[in-house]
């Protein structure tokens, strides 16, 4: 079935085509929110055992050890450094897991997802209607990590700075797109485990969650900033602690441009 506002010839959309794209995401959107609103505690509760357990072992634990003998390059303590890396991996892991999960059992097991492809809609508008969801799974988790980081340091306004929410959405838009594509692709649940093996965990580790970036020989350093983690945890790192003289400006279109990349993939 194909909806008339979207002839299969390629044409450049106009603007009535991108108000029914955007009618249609919300609707999509919509129908994911019906499905999550009976969960809201689950999926808020989901991303913080790790972050609780980093938070502990390096923070606490680690973090009293490396304040002896350093200065971190961003907050007061070595617990501040990691917390903004912390929100950055959780809504990393949930925007991904989630949407990724959503779409594999829409497609895998209940068999609901060629409905939805039987709709009258713009590829575009799956897409970012899934994408929406994802982006409030990881902004649900990473609030409950937020809370996690106030109680901790006491610095309210470092972790809720409208440049600070800004950096979490764009990094949420990411790994939900990424999300997204691999549940349209793999063919099983086990498949998606691999995916979490060889990209999510060491992109987890590598993304300047526990480090900082700038200390790295020159090699290394190339390696970390090609994931979009990266940009995130430095940012948000930035964020909260530092001036705004010292904010990386150029983790907002990076993470912009990878958002797009996914989007147009």
């Amino acid at each position: 079935m194909k909806s008339d506002s979207f002839p299969s010839s390629p044409k450049t959309l106009n603007i009535s085509q991108f108000s029914i794209i955007l009618t249609d995401s919300l609707t999509v959107f919509w129908g994911e929110w019906l499905k999550l609103r009976v969960r809201i505690v689950q999926v808020a509760a989901t991303g913080l055992i790790s972050p609780l357990i980093y938070i502990v072992g390096f923070g606490l634990g680690l973090g009293s050890t490396l304040d002896a003998a350093m200065k971190p390059a961003a907050g007061d303590n070595y617990l501040q450094f990691i917390l903004p890396g912390m929100i950055a991996l959780s809504s990393m892991t949930i925007s991904f897991g989630g949407t990724t999960f959503s779409l594999c059992g829409e497609r895998l097991y209940s068999k609901t997802f060629e409905e939805t492809l039987l709709a009258p809609v713009h590829p575009m508008s799956l897409y970012l209607g899934k994408m929406l969801a994802g982006i409030l799974r990881g902004m649900m988790t990473s609030a409950s990590v937020i809370l996690v980081a106030i109680v901790f340091t006491g610095k309210v306004w470092s972790f809720i700075n409208p440049l600070f929410l800004l950096l979490l959405l764009l990094n949420c838009a990411v790994f939900s797109g990424l999300g997204a594509i691999v549940g349209l692709n793999v063919k099983s649940i086990e498949a998606v485990g691999l995916y979490n093996n060889f990209v999510i965990v060491p992109m987890s580790f590598l993304g300047a969650t526990f480090f900082d970036p700038t200390t790295l020989p020159i090699a290394l350093k190339a390696i970390v900033y090609l994931l979009p983690l990266s940009y995130t945890s430095t940012g948000l790192r930035a964020a909260a602690y530092l001036p705004i003289s010292q904010f990386p400006w150029c983790s907002i279109p990076v993470l912009l441009v990878f958002a797009i990349a996914l989007a147009l993939l």
